[in-house]
């Protein structure tokens, strides 16, 4: 039976549940930090302090616990290799920001306006630029080598095979899995490529041994850098997207409208300011995304108060230090054969944004847009100066976003 979806009266079930729904939502949670770089620990501490406050802007309203958005998994990577992680978190603060404006927008404009700016066939093709541009580094990763390609990490023969064990494991659970195994496939092709890698001596376990049981989460600070937070900006697209239709889903499940109630504005102003939170501290954006709303419709956990103690775990979960020594052991390939099906399956959501937006992509106009979103995001066109250029995602977006604004014959 479903819980309550007002009581925050204080009950251990709750409680126990709470953790349940943590565990659900553990597997994706830590994988952007795995993916990353990241600390799993600062993840954990700022997506339930991240959650507690999406609380106190939704007035307690919405059963969702926020975790680490995939969508920023390659401007992350890209970001630390080429700024360095606390430029990377202030652009990853920029776009927590682009929530808080769109939030403003849409409480004054409507969800209308909204579209009228970001419609799909401008957002599908920089969503596939997001998932195309890193492409090499997933690649390379799956080879044995380090993410730019420059050095064998492991030998080649191995790390194919065990980039290809985690591939399709994490494919075959998905789509053969059901219930939870689902939910949790990425974690599961994680463990079988691990498991594989042990035997093979590609496991060391001395971060799990040198690190303590108890330790203060590693926070950064951000700095100030105008082209991580260009080039970071528009990713904050693809979750504002996913978004909507979460809120709906969750809303579908329980039966209530949240999007009217507390606002669709409110549930993305929420999510902007957990995002602001998290890259103030080094931890991954924290949104509304779809791992965890389907743990939530699978679990049937409607109680905005089970999310709280989900939260206070994920905060407590946090200052364990062994538990992101673990997560340091994971070898090179087996994150690269996730990585390959996770920016593949990035393009593919870009690509049927346009699908389903029913775009005829020969017509001319759309043809144009899509084609420069694409080609310059891919190609690495870059504008601007020795000092100072734009180029990659953040220059794709713009581009498209004025192209399609001043190209006559625009519908809508």
């Amino acid at each position: 039976m479903a819980h309550d979806t007002n009581s925050y009266e204080f009950r251990w079930r709750d409680a126990l549940v709470g953790v349940q729904t943590l565990f659900v939502a553990f597997g994706a949670l830590v994988l952007v930090p795995i993916l990353t770089g990241l600390d799993a620990g600062v993840a954990l501490f700022t997506a339930g302090s991240g959650t507690l406050l999406f609380q106190v802007v939704t007035r307690g309203r919405v059963p969702i616990f926020l975790g680490s958005s995939f969508a920023f998994i390659a401007p992350i990577i890209y970001g630390i290799q080429t700024w360095g992680l606390p430029a990377t978190l202030c652009g990853l603060a920029a776009a927590g920001f682009m929530y808080v404006l769109l939030s403003l927008l849409v409480r004054l404009g409507g969800l209308a306006l909204v579209h009228r700016i970001l419609p799909p066939i401008v957002t599908g093709p920089v969503i596939m630029v997001i998932g195309i541009i890193l492409a090499p580094v997933a690649v390379n990763m799956a080879m044995g080598k380090s993410g730019d390609g420059a050095i064998q990490l492991v030998p080649y023969g191995v790390a194919i095979a065990v980039a290809v064990v985690s591939f399709t494991v994490t494919v075959f659970c998905s789509l053969l899995g059901r219930g939870l195994l689902r939910l949790v496939s990425i974690l599961v092709g994680i463990g079988a490529g691990y498991a594989l890698s042990a035997p093979l001596g590609l496991v060391d376990l001395s971060a799990v041994s040198d690190a303590a049981w108890f330790r203060m989460p590693p926070f950064v600070m951000p700095e100030w850098n105008l082209q991580a937070v260009l080039f970071i900006l528009p990713v904050a697209i693809a979750p504002v997207v996913e978004h909507f239709g979460d809120i709906v889903a969750i809303g579908s499940a329980t039966g209530r409208n949240y999007v009217e109630d507390p606002g669709i504005h409110r549930t993305l102003l929420g999510d902007g300011l957990a995002t602001m939170l998290a890259a103030c501290l080094g931890g991954p954006p924290n949104t509304t995304y779809s791992e965890v709303t389907g743990s939530v419709v699978l679990t049937r956990v409607y109680n905005p108060a089970v999310m709280t103690w989900a939260a206070i775990a994920a905060i407590t979960l946090a200052f364990v230090g062994k538990l992101g020594g673990l997560l340091q052991t994971i070898p090179i390939p087996v994150m690269g054969g996730v990585l390959v099906l996770l920016f593949g399956a990035i393009t593919v959501i870009g690509l049927n944004t346009l699908v389903q937006a029913k775009q005829d992509l020969l017509e001319p106009r759309s043809m144009a847009v899509v084609a420069l979103i694409l080609i310059s995001g891919v190609g690495g066109l870059s504008l601007g100066t020795a000092e100072f250029s734009l180029k990659g995602v953040g220059l794709a977006a713009v581009l498209g976003v004025a192209v399609n604004l001043v190209l006559p014959g625009r519908k809508g």
